[in-house]
């Protein structure tokens, strides 16, 4: 039987509160004349809770793989609605009050996030480091690396379409789950809506299963990994500007600064800065050619006229000309010794020659390397357009 709505609550040892939950979202149900199911994606509880789940009339379904993602997955891959709202089962949101929700994906939105900090957080419902540095932090650089509107990456309180959801393919397993579907939904281009909801302090005694600093770092390190051009791009963009500006001062003339002298010992270095900086842009290509052939990242037609300009032929050229340009030059500084009849030599004139001699090369094979494997990578994308 077709169901407008699925309510789907993760449970690991929620025997306190499970039951209020469930009276609350069946409440919601019958008073707006919804037909509805709960399921309770239970993640191998020891307190008795899938008793208390069906005694009161939500389906259960067991979960063996553990992780607060794994249940959330397994429940949404059980539901029937064509809508899904997901939520924690401690009481710390109201089940009885989703209205707005609903409302927002009837209207024709893929996703509906709740914003507990316009929504309102009852005293004690939230930890200070929480509410004051770990949500506003990770939402913001959220927001930032992906050109986002939502204010609360993490609210556990949201809904989406059955077929949003499988347009996600989502793939963590742990509490890194929320901030992944709010970040594909974004680069999927889906419709995100945003409403004020409000936050209680949940009716547990026991101490809840979020663990503030290493569920924190699995959420910052998932927006970093899914977004390698703040990652890898940006940072190596910036070391080699810096680099190539100082590396040509330098290569002409010493820098002073009243009376400190920068010369070719800060040249080895600012050209190591540059060869680094070079480094990071190849691996932010390499990265996203692998995340996009996996579907770790969507497709996009900037990714496909990559591989229209930037080729293993074209690659191979330029890092053989850069090889080329590096060897006449260190030619050039072995003629520069063998007129001196290979004998001592000025160290800072020659190593002005030899030190961009030396990165040169080593710069051209380096693309001659990635040209290799972009193109490896990039076989499967083009097995798969084969297949179209």
């Amino acid at each position: 039987m077709n169901k407008e709505l699925t309510i789907v609550m993760p449970c690991l040892n929620e025997a306190e509160t499970l039951a209020i939950c469930i009276k609350k979202a069946q409440k919601y149900f019958k008073e707006n004349s919804i037909e509805g199911e709960i399921i309770i994606a239970d993640n191998g509880s020891t307190d008795g809770s899938q008793d208390i789940a069906k005694a009161n009339g939500a389906r259960v379904i067991d979960i063996p793989k553990k992780g607060y993602g794994s249940a959330l997955k397994g429940g949404f891959e059980n539901a029937i609605g064509q809508y899904i709202i997901m939520g924690d089962a401690d009481d710390s949101y109201d089940f009885s009050d989703l209205y707005s929700y609903l409302e927002k994906l009837r209207e024709g939105n893929d996703l509906v996030i709740g914003n507990r900090f316009k929504g309102g957080i009852e005293k004690g419902a939230m930890p200070f480091l929480h509410r004051y540095l770990g949500n506003p932090v990770l939402s913001f650089i959220g927001r930032l690396f992906f050109n986002s509107k939502i204010g609360d990456f993490h609210c556990g309180l949201r809904g989406f379409t059955k077929e949003a959801y499988k347009k996600l393919q989502l793939t963590t397993t742990g509490m890194e789950f929320a901030s992944e579907m709010i970040v594909k939904a974004h680069l999927l281009n889906l419709k995100i809506a945003e409403v004020p909801t409000k936050l209680y302090k949940d009716g547990r005694t026991r101490k809840p299963h979020l663990k503030t600093w290493s569920d924190g770092w699995r959420h910052l390190r998932f927006l970093l990994l899914y977004s390698p051009k703040w990652l890898f791009l940006f940072p190596g963009m910036i070391l080699i500007i810096f680099g190539f500006i100082s590396s040509a001062i330098l290569v002409i003339t010493p820098i002073k600064i009243n009376s400190v002298t920068f010369d070719v010992q800060t040249l080895l270095y600012s050209m190591s800065i540059l060869l680094i900086g070079f480094q990071f842009v190849l691996f932010y290509g390499l990265t996203k050619v692998f995340a996009v052939t996996q579907k770790l990242l969507p497709k996009s037609e900037r990714f496909d006229a990559v591989f229209k300009y930037i080729s293993l032929e074209k690659g191979l050229i330029l890092g053989l000309i850069m090889v080329i340009i590096g060897g006449i030059y260190s030619i050039y500084a072995v003629s520069f010794w063998s007129d001196n009849h290979f004998g001592p030599l000025n160290f800072r004139q020659t190593s002005r020659i030899i030190i961009p001699s030396v990165f040169t090369i080593i710069i051209g094979i380096q693309i001659v390397l990635f040209s290799f494997f972009f193109s490896i990578l990039g076989l499967k994308d083009d097995e798969t357009q084969s297949k179209l």
